[in-house]
């Protein structure tokens, strides 16, 4: 199966979006690193997904020099309501595993809404990604980037200010250019 239709629109939208706003300012370092794995889950449920997890998961175990994995999923949880009662079970696998504290999982979805926001709201494009996709972190790896970088509590707002004074519309258009079918120029230090 083709995964490039998966993982160059995510690829840009961390190149344009993630790092290109600065959303995440631990994401460059790790792709110009080349310790960022992408990889498309071919799930067509909800128990084979978890499976594909669990394997990268184990993946990570076997493998320190990768330090994040997005596991991009686009055949199945693409109802945002049932994709964010999932993040229970996967949860749930980290637990059953004795992996938490070890990893955690980040969740990032096209149709993604904090509570308390409205759909249409722009701050919602900090988790809006091409695809659903989880995203694997070693803790220690976050930790450590934490420590060296100022003031990352105050993260959350920066983003926020920053999308609302783009828009909703600007960045559903940022958003879209994610699918142009060439991949992003690399990210130089």
């Amino acid at each position: 199966m083709q995964h490039d239709n998966y993982i160059i629109p995510t690829q840009n939208w961390v190149h344009h979006i993630v790092v290109g706003l600065n959303l995440c300012p631990f994401a460059k370092r790790e792709l110009v690193k080349n310790r960022v794995r992408f990889c498309v889950s071919e799930a067509a449920d909800q128990e084979l997904l978890l499976m594909d997890l669990q394997g990268e998961l184990e993946r990570l175990n076997e493998q320190p020099e990768i330090e994040t994995t997005l596991l991009i999923h686009p055949y199945v949880l693409k109802d945002f309501f049932q994709y964010n009662q999932f993040l229970e079970y996967a949860n749930g696998l980290l637990q059953q595993l004795d992996l938490q504290g070890v990893y955690q999982i980040a969740s990032f979805h096209p149709h993604y809404q904090f509570s308390d926001t409205l759909a249409e709201d722009a701050e919602n494009y900090t988790n809006r990604s091409p695809f659903p996709m989880l995203h694997l972190i070693r803790e220690e790896g976050l930790e450590q980037a934490i420590a060296n970088y100022p003031d990352t509590d105050l993260i959350p707002e920066r983003n926020i200010e920053l999308l609302n004074k783009m828009g909703p519309g600007a960045l559903s258009s940022l958003l879209n250019k994610c699918f142009d079918s060439k991949p992003s120029d690399s990210i130089s230090n």
